[in-house]
């Protein structure tokens, strides 16, 4: 049994900073041998923007700490070479020598999904490249800030806001799990918002490409799917239990389960029973129903029509899926942006340079990223 908690952003009554630990009681947290062989099996080459040179950190021009984690920061970079001169991206910097194992390999497994997919819901990476001390992801940036930043300024969204959002999220979810990817970490922090109201899946570090079954216990507590809880192995399938998850936050202003530790949170979700607030339509709560059962024979997205059983529900009967698509339609919320480089939708961190560690680190870890 392996374990990775992703921790919630704080800020509403019902978080929780507790770790998924307490779930496996006296059982310490490993990393198992499969998990190991994955890990040398995994060969990376640099990835390039189409008619770009090679990156390395000199092409780019610091601008802005966007956020900060235990092993590494990101920027808002300028580039300064090249045909994409003056360009804005996101620059993700990882520390070679404060990842782990099991950090590299998520390190290499986000480099590799992303250079794989492509949806106009799943920001792009345009460059993956290191030093003997830094892996760099050079990402889109995307300056409308995140999904659960708008969540808790609003509390909830309308019924509307949450179809055009989750509709998005569908398409872009079916479109991971077509190539085999379960993205194990849905939740508001991670769909970033762009300029024309948009959101896009950001943060793959748990996201992986799965043959069959899978027994890691990774992901947010109060998003966890049931069978991923009772450890009887899992597939795409959780996905869809999360989207449900995230119907309900964003329509209700709080998650369907929740509690003061997480071995009740993980009690209330696999019991499967759902109380639903006296403002959703009937509709909605038919297809949380659908999307929040226990029963896998039985759940949306992981029946023999897959994700149509999702696009052709009542719910999204006003939904047109190919207007979405191709970003035809309004966005209900516009973010306020001042200019191209305007950061006032992230929070402010303390300013430094980006030095280039001149010891070799990790080395052969990361041959030929």
């Amino acid at each position: 049994l392996r374990i990775m908690l992703a921790p919630r952003s704080l800020g509403r009554d019902y978080r929780t900073q507790n770790s998924l630990g307490h779930l496996a009681a006296n059982r310490s947290p490993t990393w198992d041998v499969q998990d190991d062989v994955h890990f040398r099996e995994i060969n990376i080459t640099n990835h390039v923007k189409e008619g770009s040179e090679k990156g390395d950190p000199g092409q780019f021009e610091l601008r802005k700490v966007l956020g900060q984690g235990s092993f590494g920061k990101v920027f808002l970079v300028k580039k300064i070479t090249g045909p994409d001169d003056g360009q804005l991206y996101a620059m993700k910097v990882l520390k070679k020598a404060t990842l782990k194992v099991r950090d590299r390999v998520r390190t290499k497994m986000e480099r590799d999904i992303l250079v794989e997919v492509n949806h106009p819901f799943i920001v792009k990476l345009h460059y993956a490249f290191q030093t003997e001390g830094k892996v760099y992801l050079i990402l889109d940036f995307l300056r409308g800030g995140d999904l659960f930043t708008r969540l808790s300024k609003e509390v909830m969204f309308t019924e509307e806001d949450v179809k055009f959002y989750l509709a998005e999220l569908a398409l872009a979810l079916d479109h991971l799990h077509s190539f085999g990817i379960i993205y194990r970490d849905l939740k508001p922090e991670n769909l970033l918002i762009d300029q024309h109201g948009y959101i896009q899946v950001t943060d793959f570090g748990f996201a992986k490409r799965v043959k069959g079954r899978t027994w890691t216990l990774c992901g947010t507590p109060e998003y966890l799917a049931p069978e991923i809880i009772l450890s009887k192995g899992y597939n795409k399938a959780v996905d869809w239990w999360a989207l449900g998850v995230l119907i309900y936050e964003m329509a209700a202003g709080y998650p369907p389960f929740f509690a003061d530790q997480p071995i009740q949170i993980y009690e209330k979700i696999v019991s499967g029973k759902v109380r639903f607030p006296s403002h959703f339509s009937s509709d909605l709560k038919d297809l949380l129903r659908n999307l929040l059962q226990v029963d896998l024979t039985k759940r949306f997205g992981n029946l023999k029509n897959g994700v149509n059983d999702i696009k052709n529900h009542k719910w999204f009967s006003t939904t047109d899926w190919i207007a979405i698509y191709e970003r035809k339609i309004e966005a209900p919320f516009l973010p306020k942006c001042r200019g191209p480089g305007d950061t006032s939708n992230f929070d402010d961190y303390e300013e430094e340079d980006i030095r280039v560690s001149q010891t070799e680190k990790c080395a052969k870890e990361f041959a030929d990223f």
